[in-house]
Formats: structure tokens, C-alpha cells, sequence
């Protein structure tokens, strides 16, 4: 046994081992990955003519298939060489064996064993490679759990729930031998327009790294290490274009978008970061040392790996024009603070002559080196004697899994607005109108495998048994259903009968939204961004044709982005909200139109009023809010970040502080009782928000400082506590650095970031302190009976 191979020596010392036996070639080898692409059409493993019961497959129906456009951007880029010649002198990753065309378990785990078996018995270290897949709402693989996107998991302001579904994710993960999940995404919500709204947890940073870190602790608890991307500021595109410019000040940058990876990092223990395709003032995030080392590591402390978002480290050389070759794009990425390229070594490969000749220095390879070294000690890869598991079956999308995606569906319906016309019980002719109710795909979004791998396969099934909306409301009522119109197709010519259909109908549920895709392929998705916030295709005149009628009409929006709904509102007698809910979503959002089970999720996006005055979030200075006399423009949305109504009532009462005032270091307790004063069980979520009277800088009018579940019976009451330290005031002031600044605050405690139920101010005393390094970045919460 070698020294590197012994697992009873520390991990420095056998990193340093391995480190010294290498040669150049050898390091470089690891700081690269291998993405096989020549085997897209052989998916002879699985497929399907039929689906039996269980959602399972018949072999063989997908032969010969060829797929239409890439799974990922510049995929035509990559690297064309064999596995065995890629890997002669070892890999630091292995891309998406599951993730990229439909394999089968056994398949897939046969694969991973092959080239982890070249790599120990063909190499002259035999090194094993990282393992690495997609698992941004479920494991992105045939046949695997379709769990509710992320803006459901903040819709449900639980991260009890984002943990589990960690959890169970990275469980799977590790079966299969995977090490690393390239997930959670922490981008804070910008602009609704942008296509990968549907990735984002929301709008407002403290939920996304809550939520976020949750899932990061979730994932790793399993094993599995956490990849928190895009690092940083890719949501603030110049007009929601993916991959586009970004121009926002650091100031911002910092307050906004990086506080939820800091976060994950520092709370959540986070083991990887990945860097956002966008330049931030020009300058590109993966050429970015202030982002990759000075912040990442220097103020946070992360000791993790950083890798590359695929083909980033090209992107530098071909789109970013700011490297003269590929070589050259590898070493700036690496002096940056970069340690793998995925998914393939595109960039890296060209790294030797550069080092031979001194133009990079050995010294930065091999600090790259023992970061991935480090992890594939964690992981057992250096072990002697590792091997990868054997293929077996196994169920990925077992009973329990399933449970938990209809726990996560069922928290994250939101209801916007009810006359009275829900619960649904007896309402005699259904009319079923619109795209989303008829097509099961609506439920996923686009990392999910039925719409990121097998909607590229013409006539492909979904590999998972889903049921969609008109399924689940033709076992409670009778429906006639008539679609109308496509979800992108402009084509008017099918409102006519979904007319007529409605004019026939006692009541009428009118299902708009989004089928998720990638580069335009879909009306929601990476590289599927919106010009405006009207509904896509011919669905705003359907719309508009179908309430003309004046007919009783509840309105089910299944998006993935927020869609401007101000035309609709006062014409409908209900809206329900779901962001793409996974493959048990159908039931979920009918068991709520039914009243089966209370509406409980709250908004994570604001919803807009009108397609012009927003985007935007409610998170701005006074000047960003409605302006009269100085703006026509009036950006107040339809719906308030945080709002969602319910079939009960909730009353708070007894607002109070454990002190008046704090020291800039100090607590101030805030106390809040909820009462559930309707006849039915709720869950009420409290929302704490803060004001500063006045600051250095301009401050958000309202920001949200810390939230609660709260389980009611009818009748009950219980009070809610919130620790909130001084730390939590601060912001990112003129100098750049983070502070806590004495003067007045108001607190508000409500179920929106609109109207307030209840206020009171508090006032932070002594000198200014700077915690731009350690701040407190939570408020731990209780909640007790009374």
C-alpha cells in the first residue's frame, strides 16, 4: 500500500503523497473531466411503446432514435476523443452518465464501472474520477423522481422540506455511485423574463439561502457534495437574456446575490461552487480572482472545489474574447480560482507547454490538484481497494419518494385569489380549458429529466408515472376539456371550440402556463427567456375569449415564471399559482381546488400587475417603488412577494420586542401570537420584515428578515419568536464592506411584503461596528403553543 493509499493517515499528509508522485501531465489530467456524447442514440437499455402500471418501460422502443438539439450549450464544442484516450492519464471528473440519454439503472452503473475500472487498472496511479450528475429537482435520470422545482420549495417557506428532498436526492445519488450533484441553484430572482426563473428558490436572498442551505446540508448529509451555483450575479442579465452582461455595482452584488452562497457555505458547509457564465462590468465570473478567491475563500473560508459550468473555461476564449486561445482561457480561469473544468478538459489540455514555458506557474496546478484530491479522499477514491458499486436495480422512483414529492407539491400550491367559488364541490358542467391541463410535462421543469433529456426524443414517454391535471379532475367531476391553443404555437384557430365548450359549462377551469425546455425549446427554461410577462403563444386570447363569456371561471396558472395577471384578476372568480410541482403535482393542485387540503404555499415571486411596470422585485429604495408625480410607470405588483390566501383566517395580535433598544452587537427578541380564527385547519407563515429609518446608502424599503410555520387548528393560537441580532441589519455600505449602523428600525410582521399586519420600531445604539467577515446571517425562530 502506498502512503496516499492509507486511510489511517491524515487527508494532507496522502494528498501530498499523491502530489508528489505525479507528473505534470498526471496533475493536469485532474483537473479536467470526460462527457461521452458518442453513444446519444444507443439507448437500446431502455424506452418505451407502452407504460404498465408502475410507470416502468419496455425495451428497445428508443433504438436508433436521434435526438433533436444538445442537453446543454456549445455541446458541439466538446471534446471528440475516445474515453480510453482521454483518460490514459487519468480524470478528475466523469460527466453525467445518467444525465445525458435514457439508460437504464444497471446500465448506467455498468458504465460508471467501466471507466472507474479503466481509470485504476489502465492509469499508472490509478486514480478513480468524481462522479458527477444533475440534481436540481431530482436526480436528472430515466426513470428518477420528479420532485417540484425550486420556486416550490420557497413557495413553501419550509426548509424542513428542501433538507428531505436533499436528502432522498443525494440517497439515490450515492447508490448509483455518484460524488457530486450540481445543485442548488442560490440565484436570487431579477427579472421574471429570465428563462431560469424556474431553477431559482425566489426573489428575496434570506429565503433562497435558507432554503438553499437546507437542501446543501440535505445533500451532503447523504454524501453526496453539494455544487452551489451560478457564482454569481447570472439572474441580473441585461433583458433576462441568458448568458447576457450584467451590470450591477458590488455593492448590490454583494447585499443580493452573494448572500445566499454565503450561507450555504459558512451554514451549510457547502463542498462546491460553480462559476455563472455572465461577465459582471466586464469582467468575466470565471476570470474573476475577487469572486473565486478573494470573497469565496478569503472572507468565507471555503475549502472546497471550484469547477467550471461547461464549457466556461472555452467560453473565455470563444464568446468573453478575452483570451487569445483555449490554453490561455484555462490559466485564467485557474488564476482565478478555478480547480476543474467540466464537462469535459477542453481548455486544460492545452495547460502543459504553458507551464513548461513558464507562462503559468506549477505551483497554481498544484493548488488546483489538492482541492480535487482532497475530495476524492473524502469520498474513498484514494482508498486502496476502491471500486465502484456493482450495477444492480434499483428504484429511483421508489414509494417514499414519491411521498415526498407530493409533501413538497402539496406545500407549494398557492392560492391568489377566491371569491368564495373554492373549495370546489359540487359545480355541476366542468368545462377544462387551456394547454397545461391535458400535458403532464407541465409539471416538471427543465432539469427534470421527462423535459431536459427525453423531449428531445420525438414521441418519447416520461419514464415515470404522472398523472396529469384533467386526469386527477375527471376523478372528482365531469370534464369536458378542450385545450384551445398550444402553449408557444400562436395559433388561434382552437379558441372557437373552447369557447363553445365553456358556453355549455356551469363553471369553467382555465389552466394557463408553461412547458419547460432548453434553448427554446420550451416557454420556460435555460435559454428560454420571455420578451414580456403576457402568458406565451396564443394563451392571453384564449384567455380573454373564455372570460368575455362572463361564466364562473377559476384560473390555474402552472408556470415557471410569474406571469402578469392584472387583465385577468377582476374578471375570475379564483386563481391557484403552482411553479412546476413534480410528478405528483396533478393531485396536489386538484386536492386544493377541491378542498381536500388547505392552500398553504405563499408567494416566493411577486406576481405583476402589468407586463410593462415590472419585472423588477419588491426589493428596491423608496424611488423603486410607485412614484407619482415622478413616474408614470407604476411597478406595484398584482400579488406581493410572500402573499397566498387560504380556506381558513388567521389573526396576529401582541406584537412585542424583549428590549427597546440593543447595542450594535446585541438581540432584540420579537414576539408575535398567530390565531387561527375559521372553522378549518391552516398554516399560517408569518413574515418579519425590516425597515431602516435612514442609511448611508440607499436601503431596500422592506426586506425579510426572518418567517415561520405556523400549524393551526381552529381555534388555536401560538406565539412565534424570532432572535434577531443586531448582524442582521447589515448592509454593504459606501466603503464596500459590510456594517452594522447605528439608528432607528421598523419591524413589520405580516403574511406579505405588502401591508403590514402589525409594526413596531427598535433602535440599535453604540458605534458602528464592520462584520463584513462573520456576520450573523440567521434568525432562529421558535414556535410554541400558548
Amino acid at each position: 500500500m502506498k502512503a496516499w493509499q492509507n486511510p489511517t493517515l491524515g487527508t494532507g499528509e496522502r494528498v501530498e503523497a499523491l502530489l508528489a508522485e505525479m507528473t505534470l501531465t498526471e496533475k493536469i489530467a485532474q483537473l479536467g473531466a470526460y462527457w461521452d456524447h458518442s453513444k446519444e442514440t444507443d439507448v437500446a437499455s431502455v424506452g418505451l411503446t407502452e407504460v404498465n402500471p408502475e410507470g416502468q418501460v419496455a425495451p428497445d422502443a428508443f433504438t436508433g432514435a436521434e435526438p433533436e438539439g444538445q442537453v446543454a450549450p456549445d455541446a458541439g464544442a466538446a471534446q471528440s476523443e475516445t474515453f480510453e484516450k482521454a483518460a490514459v492519464h487519468g480524470l478528475g471528473h466523469i460527466t453525467r452518465v445518467f444525465g445525458t440519454r435514457p439508460v437504464s439503472v444497471e446500465q448506467g452503473m455498468a458504465e460508471q464501472a467501466y471507466y472507474q475500472n479503466f481509470l485504476i487498472d489502465n492509469t499508472r496511479l490509478g486514480i478513480p474520477a468524481i462522479v458527477h450528475e444533475e440534481c436540481l429537482a431530482g436526480l436528472t435520470a430515466y426513470s428518477a423522481t420528479a420532485y417540484p422545482v425550486p420556486p416550490s420549495w420557497g413557495a413553501s417557506f419550509d426548509p424542513e422540506l428542501a433538507y428531505a428532498i436533499g436528502k432522498a436526492i443525494g440517497q439515490d445519488m450515492r447508490e448509483l455511485g455518484v460524488h457530486q450533484g450540481l445543485a442548488p441553484l442560490l440565484d436570487v430572482t431579477r427579472d421574471y423574463r429570465w428563462g431560469r426563473v424556474e431553477e431559482t428558490v425566489g426573489e428575496d436572498p434570506y429565503l433562497v439561502g435558507t432554503i438553499g442551505t437546507a437542501y446543501v446540508r440535505g445533500l451532503q448529509t447523504s454524501g453526496i457534495d453539494a455544487t452551489l451555483k451560478h457564482f454569481a450575479g447570472y439572474p441580473a442579465s441585461k433583458a433576462a437574456r441568458n448568458h447576457a452582461p450584467v451590470s450591477m455595482g458590488w455593492r448590490e452584488l454583494r447585499d443580493v446575490m452573494l448572500t445566499p452562497f454565503e450561507m450555504a457555505v459558512r451554514v451549510g458547509g457547502a463542498r462546491s461552487v460553480m462559476n455563472s457564465y455572465c461577465d459582471i462590468d466586464g469582467v468575466p465570473a470565471l476570470a474573476s480572482g475577487k469572486l473565486l478567491t478573494d470573497i469565496l475563500r478569503g472572507e468565507w473560508g471555503f475549502s472546497g472545489t471550484v469547477v467550471s459550468d461547461y464549457w466556461a473555461v472555452p467560453f473565455l476564449h470563444r464568446e468573453h474574447l478575452i483570451a487569445p486561445t483555449l490554453g490561455k482561457a484555462a490559466a485564467i480561469a485557474l488564476e482565478a480560482g478555478l480547480d476543474v473544468e467540466l464537462p469535459d478538459s477542453t481548455g486544460v489540455s492545452e495547460l502543459k507547454p504553458l507551464v513548461e514555458s513558464g507562462q503559468v506557474p506549477l505551483e497554481l496546478i498544484d493548488q488546483a490538484v489538492r482541492r480535487v484530491l482532497r475530495a476524492k479522499c473524502r469520498h474513498g477514491l484514494l482508498d486502496e481497494g476502491w471500486r465502484s458499486p456493482a450495477p444492480e436495480s434499483i428504484d429511483l422512483d421508489k414509494g417514499t419518494s414519491r411521498e415526498l414529492a407530493r409533501w413538497g407539491a402539496e406545500e407549494a400550491v398557492v392560492l391568489l385569489a377566491n371569491d368564495g367559488i373554492l373549495p370546489l364541490t359540487s359545480p355541476g358542467r366542468v368545462a377544462v380549458i387551456g394547454p397545461v391541463a391535458g400535458e403532464p410535462r407541465t409539471l416538471f421543469g427543465c432539469y427534470s429529466f421527462p423535459n431536459h433529456v427525453l423531449s428531445r426524443y420525438q414521441g418519447a414517454p416520461l419514464g415515470i408515472a404522472a398523472a396529469s391535471i384533467l386526469d386527477k379532475l375527471g376523478e372528482r367531476f365531469t370534464c369536458e376539456y378542450v385545450p384551445g391553443t398550444d402553449f408557444r404555437d400562436p395559433d388561434e384557430s382552437g379558441i372557437q371550440g373552447a369557447v363553445e365548450a365553456a358556453k355549455n359549462a356551469d363553471v369553467v377551469i382555465l389552466t394557463l402556463g408553461d412547458i419547460a425546455g432548453l434553448f427554446d425549446r420550451g416557454t420556460s427554461g435555460e435559454g428560454c427567456d420571455a420578451e414580456t410577462l403576457e402568458l406565451p403563444g396564443a394563451q392571453a386570447k384564449l384567455a380573454d375569449a373564455i372570460l368575455a363569456l362572463g361564466k364562473p371561471v377559476i384560473m390555474l396558472l402552472v408556470s415557471g415564471r410569474p406571469y402578469a395577471l392584472g387583465r385577468y384578476a377582476p374578471r375570475v372568480n379564483a386563481i391557484v399559482q403552482a411553479f412546476m410541482p413534480g410528478e405528483e403535482g396533478a393531485g396536489a393542485i386538484v386536492d386544493v381546488i377541491t378542498g381536500a387540503r388547505e392552500p398553504i404555499g405563499h408567494l416566493p415571486l411577486s406576481i405583476p400587475n402589468h407586463v410593462g411596470g415590472q419585472p423588477g422585485t419588491y426589493l428596491g429604495g423608496k424611488l423603486a417603488q410607485a412614484s407619482a408625480g415622478i413616474s408614470n410607470l407604476d411597478p406595484t405588483p398584482l400579488y406581493p412577494f410572500g402573499y397566498g390566501l387560504s380556506y381558513t383566517s388567521f389573526a396576529y395580535g401582541s406584537l412585542s420586542l424583549s428590549a427597546d433598544s440593543i447595542p450594535s452587537d446585541g438581540t432584540v427578541e420579537v414576539y408575535v401570537e398567530v390565531r387561527n380564527t375559521g372553522s378549518r385547519f391552516g398554516v399560517a407563515v408569518p413574515q418579519l420584515y425590516l425597515s431602516d429609518e435612514y442609511a448611508e446608502v440607499v436601503r431596500p424599503v422592506k426586506q425579510l428578515v426572518g418567517f415561520a410555520r405556523v400549524e393551526l387548528e381552529p381555534g388555536q393560537t401560538k406565539r412565534v419568536t424570532w432572535q434577531l441580532h443586531a448582524d442582521r441589519t447589515a448592509f454593504v455600505g459606501a466603503a464596500e464592506r459590510f456594517i452594522v449602523e447605528p439608528g432607528k428600525f421598523k419591524l413589520a410582521v405580516g403574511e406579505h411584503a405588502g401591508e403590514p399586519r402589525l409594526e413596531t420600531e427598535f433602535e440599535i445604539t453604540g458605534e458602528r461596528r464592520d462584520v463584513h467577515t462573520g456576520r450573523i446571517l440567521e434568525t432562529p425562530t421558535e414556535v410554541e403553543t400558548c
